[in-house]
């Protein structure tokens, strides 16, 4: 079949995340398959401005699923920010008979998608970051691989920082949220860990928990930092001068948003993927593609915007029984 419904295009915008790559493969193929041509769009919406989109053909997402990143790559536009911008792009969507436009990315990535559905193109997200810090969905692409790889870097530090008897102060991805944060606490033992959404700059009662720590006999101790926090090498510079405890920071980076995706990631993402042709299939317009109780479901982007997420607190709690922050800050 030859487009003989229409044109689906499909693009990455924002950080890259593990997965997207998965999802782009199933767009393709569940658009191909539903009676579609798929069109990929080239670094984000700057793509767009530019026309920088091409019909996709089966084969041109074989060997694609299993690579982190996006091969059709990610990019900022400045134009894009701009109203003008916005109705440039949907201008040119609909000079190219563009039925409806996948977007994979995070909440700002959204927010442009959002901006075009006004302007009249119909669009449908996907959300892939890994932060995890998107409100209307319990999972987004690349949140499991990105965890992973730093859970892997965490137990490495853990074996070196006990070797030299140092504090590790490891700083994790996030952005404003702290879920990286808290999961690599969790899966790594982290003696303590720091969260945007919890923590109260109170680095005495943190740098007195270290004492405690050492005098019980802990060699060595792994504070998770998140991003949101910050200032890694700065505290590991206060820790050791508060406590005479040897400390180093690691900031691990993006490195996170690298690698492999995990299958979870791979799964998740392709089922979304052809998900969200399907709602274009079934005539839906301006939906946002989720995850809640183990199943994807689709809800309507404006709904999904007024919605708004926070740390699990029984997790939080289960950090802190388990680590060693006793009763600080639960």
């Amino acid at each position: 079949m030859s487009g003989a419904k229409g044109k689906i295009a499909v693009l990455t915008s924002g950080g890259d995340a593990p997965g997207m790559n998965a999802a782009i493969r199933a767009v393709v193929r569940t658009g191909i398959a539903r009676g579609y041509e798929v069109y990929g769009v080239r670094r984000g919406y700057n793509g767009i401005l530019k026309k920088e989109m091409s019909l996709m053909s089966f084969t041109d997402v074989s060997e694609k699923l299993q690579h982190g990143g996006t091969f059709l790559f990610t990019a900022r536009s400045a134009e894009f920010g701009e109203d003008a911008g916005k109705r440039k792009a949907a201008a040119i969507c609909k000079e190219l008979g563009i039925d409806a436009l996948i977007v994979i990315g995070g909440d700002g990535s959204f927010t442009g998608a959002k901006n075009l559905s006004k302007y009249g193109v119909n669009v449908i997200g996907i959300p892939g970051t890994i932060d995890l810090d998107i409100a209307y969905t319990e999972y987004t692409i690349g949140f499991d691989t990105a965890v992973n790889t730093a859970m892997e870097a965490i137990d490495r530090l853990r074996e070196t920082s006990n070797s030299h008897e140092r504090c590790s102060v490891v700083e994790v991805m996030g952005r404003s949220a702290g879920y990286i944060a808290l999961w690599c606490g969790i899966a790594n033992g982290a003696e303590q860990i720091l969260l945007p959404e919890k923590f109260d700059n109170n680095y005495d009662m943190l740098i007195e928990q270290i004492k405690k720590n050492r005098k019980s006999g802990m060699t060595h101790q792994i504070i998770i930092n998140a991003e949101g926090i910050g200032h890694s090498y700065g505290l590991a510079k206060e820790i050791e001068k508060a406590t005479g405890i040897e400390t180093r920071a690691t900031i691990l980076g993006h490195l996170q948003r690298g690698g492999s995706p995990t299958a979870r990631d791979r799964v998740v993402a392709s089922v979304m993927g052809a998900y969200a042709v399907d709602m274009i299939d079934q005539g839906k317009q301006n939906r946002l593609i989720g995850y809640k109780n183990g199943h994807v479901y689709d809800i309507d982007i404006e709904e999904a915007f007024e919605m708004q997420k926070d740390i699990d607190e029984y997790e939080y709690e289960v950090a802190g029984i388990l680590g060693t922050r006793c009763s600080y800050n639960i």
